[in-house]
């Protein structure tokens, strides 16, 4: 069975990541078959940008990991995310916004509550920086995009699902979301809407090899490399609406 169930050599595909590792943890086996079968795969990474001299609850995003203040936290997780998706055999780009913590939201509680005020502009933002990227296609097209389900409800995931929605919408693009890994692992999690979609081996050692690159968040996400890799080899990859036909299910 095709490893490309989306699309096949030469098709264009275009991943939408809120932060540095969401796409790969969600949708990095699809990702890989994808390359394989010869299609041209971009990630990109919305929520990106270094601040300098960080503080608050942004400073403990990076100490609380173990790393130093001094550290540019953003720089170190680019570079974990260009080994990631070498591992898959993807393109990436990262867009210079800055994530929640930088934003207003001053707590982990925050980041899953309202929008803070001034943040509602957030996924015209995002769409604006997506623009120029769609363009570069042929007129402006994908043969699909991919984005978040924001389960777990993260603010900078729901901003980026809503520009892709938007996008999808206006472009007439074909649009599919992942679920949100490892959110949908965590108890209490929303089930996530679509089907489930379940790589074949080789596959998935590419995923987890490209996740085992996100040293930084793998204790924080996972409880470590080992626990990563059990997780995501029992889950499959769940995607709404779902692939089109050639997915597989069990």
């Amino acid at each position: 069975m095709s490893a490309a169930p989306a699309a096949g050599a030469g098709a264009r595909v275009l991943a939408v990541s809120p932060h540095l590792d969401d796409a790969a943890f969600s949708a990095g086996a699809l990702l890989a078959g994808l390359a394989a079968a010869g299609a041209d795969v971009r990630v990109v990474t919305v929520y990106t940008a270094s601040v300098p001299h960080p503080g608050g609850f942004a400073l403990a995003c990076q100490t609380d990991k173990g790393l130093a203040p001094e550290v540019d936290y953003m720089a170190l997780r680019r570079a974990e995310d260009d080994a990631a998706l070498a591992a898959l055999g993807v393109r990436g780009r990262h867009l210079p916004l800055r994530e929640a913590p930088h934003r207003g939201y001053g707590s982990a509680a925050a980041l899953f509550g309202p929008v803070v005020a001034g943040d509602e502009d957030q996924p015209r933002r995002v769409r604006e920086a997506l623009a120029p990227v769609l363009d570069e296609a042929p007129g402006g097209a994908v043969d699909l995009l991919l984005g978040p389900q924001a389960l777990g409800d993260h603010v900078d995931h729901r901003h980026v699902r809503d520009a892709v929605l938007d996008l999808a919408r206006e472009r007439a693009l074909p649009c599919s979301l992942w679920a949100d890994t490892p959110y949908v692992l965590r108890p209490g999690a929303a089930a996530p809407a679509g089907s489930p979609w379940w790589p074949q081996e080789a596959e998935l050692d590419a995923k987890v090899a490209a996740c085992a690159a996100y040293a930084t968040q793998l204790g924080f996400q996972f409880d470590g490399e080992a626990a990563m890799d059990r997780a995501l080899r029992a889950l499959p990859e769940t995607f709404d609406p779902p692939l089109p036909v050639g997915a597989r299910r069990r």
